[in-house]
């Protein structure tokens, strides 16, 4: 059973075995595993209900970022750095990410558990891996669904030397319509939206849409989690539509995601004795370029990156030095509309390129970034992100531009636009130097930032995390935390399927603990 917002006439009170706060790969991965294993449980959405069989998905892209993006597609970091992207939705990120599927590399697991996490070796998580693809239908991308993008980056990147490898998709029946950012209007993504949403609610789940929590209640006394305050919001205003929620419950799992957990914890007011709530913000900044083709490249047909290279996940260094790699690179997509706003310039400079928009195409790096932000609340209560790219980030960005600058122009490009600030241009790869001095920090160029992870840290010991390895909260009993916030770093890889697997781990032990 599902009810939004608008069917809710009156105050609600309610009683459950486990309350969930957010319907992503984590929340829904969570409802069904424990609706399967007896327990009773509510999902608590913020955002809307949208489904492809009522038509909500209709492949406009100002349309579907009120719909299910988070802030509308509008939030950033506080120095204009970021464009933060998280979903606002049943469903959550999941409805508008690329579909991207990959398993937690072994080396980072090692990482993890050097990092202080137990319970999420390589060994344990494989067989659940397994499970999750096979609910997801994730494999290799066909030939069939590569675009000429695609095609050109296989081309140059062999010439280049680089293993360029199939991206593994969790994709049934697609269509190629190429809005898979704008959320699927044929439920082939399969996106939690149509997987394990809806097996929790088969198995017994309850999910109420259009419902902020504004507080995570504890017992007076023990400080245990005892359930959740709610308020029902207003779909087109998000604001306070009237009625109120209150619900008691035997656990809580938070699973808001890495930009939101932090911040519902911070307005609980619940204890910070390790000092790291909100801190260790992770991002995966996606540096990305523009070129100019002779023949039309049609950037936003097929699926986004049906290929990619991997050659440089981990970053080299020499003597301690940073050398080159630390992010996935691919073949961008971008909608018209999207694209239009991204490129650089004004007036008739601006207007000349997106007379153009056929013969562009792109390229784009997700960097494993090290040096964690900061989500911070302001004094009245809204939060603030703050994020800088410092250190060996900076030098990963670059590094990755010019990689990216390598593959366009060894694919025929004739001029490359940096989406700056200034409206850089490269007009062959003897101008590829230049992206070693250009200015890329505080806003002069603008990075999507997908994957949240770290805000409330894993590990054993509670001087240093604030969420045990059974995914229990060090100071709050009965609080759970099945997010990315939980990552003490970024995946490496698309965290969706990581975030799965986590939340797989945690609701057994949820049911381990009340069963």
């Amino acid at each position: 059973m599902i009810l939004e917002g608008h069917e809710i006439k009156r105050d609600l009170r309610e009683e459950v075995d486990v309350v969930i706060i957010g319907s992503g790969c984590g929340g829904a991965t969570a409802a069904k595993h424990l609706t399967e294993g007896g327990l009773s449980v509510l999902i608590l959405e913020q955002g809307g209900y949208y489904t492809a069989a009522r038509g909500d998905f209709d492949q406009l892209s100002d349309n579907m970022l009120a719909r299910i993006d988070g802030g509308r597609g509008l939030d950033t970091s506080t120095n204009g750095e970021l464009a933060l992207m998280y979903g606002n939705c049943v469903g959550g990120a999941s409805v508008h990410y690329w579909a991207d599927s990959w398993r937690l590399p072994e080396d980072r697991a090692r990482i993890y558990e050097e990092k202080g996490v137990s319970g999420h070796e390589h060994e344990v998580l494989a067989p659940v891996f397994d499970e999750i693809e096979k609910d997801h239908n994730v494999h290799p991308a066909d030939p069939v669904y590569r675009n000429r993008m695609n095609e050109l980056f296989i081309e140059a990147g062999a010439r280049l030397g680089w293993h360029i490898e199939d991206v593994p998709q969790a994709r049934r029946g697609c269509v190629a319509s190429g809005h898979c950012y704008q959320g699927c209007s044929y439920d082939a993504k399969q996106s939690q939206l149509v997987t394990y949403v809806p097996a929790a609610l088969k198995a017994g789940a309850r999910l109420y849409a259009d419902c902020e929590v504004t507080a995570i209640t504890r017992e007076p006394g023990t400080g245990r989690a005892s359930g959740v305050s709610a308020r029902f919001l207003d779909r087109a205003t998000g604001r306070p539509a009237g009625p109120k929620l209150e619900v008691k419950a035997r656990a809580v799992v938070l699973a808001a995601g890495g930009y939101a957990s932090p911040v519902i914890w911070m307005r609980s007011g619940l204890p910070n004795g390790s000092g790291e709530v909100g801190r260790n913000l992770f991002t995966n900044p996606n540096p990305y370029l523009y070129a100019l083709y002779d023949e039309e490249i049609y950037l936003w047909h097929n699926i986004p990156a049906a290929v990619g290279t991997s050659d440089f996940r981990l970053p080299r260094y020499e003597n301690g030095r940073y050398v080159e790699g630390g992010y996935l690179l691919h073949p961008n997509q971008i909608q018209p509309e999207f694209l239009a706003v991204t490129l650089p310039g004004f007036g008739g400079a601006h207007a000349e390129l997106v007379a153009q928009l056929p013969r562009l195409g792109s390229a784009v790096a997700w960097i494993d970034d090290e040096h964690g932000g900061e989500v911070m609340l302001r004094e009245d209560g809204t939060p603030s992100y703050h994020y800088a790219l410092q250190g060996d980030d900076v030098l990963k960005a670059r590094d990755a531009l010019k990689k990216q600058a390598q593959l366009l122009f060894e694919s025929g490009a004739r001029e490359i636009f940096v989406p700056d600030s200034v409206g850089t241009r490269l007009k062959g790869s003897e101008d590829i130097a230049q992206l070693d001095t250009l200015e890329i920090q505080n806003g002069a160029m603008l990075f999507a930032a997908p994957h949240p992870a770290g805000t409330l840290r894993m590990g054993d010991d509670p001087s240093r995390a604030v969420v045990a390895s059974t995914h229990e909260a060090h100071e709050v009993p009965g609080l759970y935390v099945a997010d990315p916030s939980v990552f003490p770093l970024p995946p490496s890889v698309d965290p969706s399927l990581t975030i799965m697997a986590f939340s797989v781990i945690a609701a057994r032990n949820i049911l381990s603990r009340l069963a």
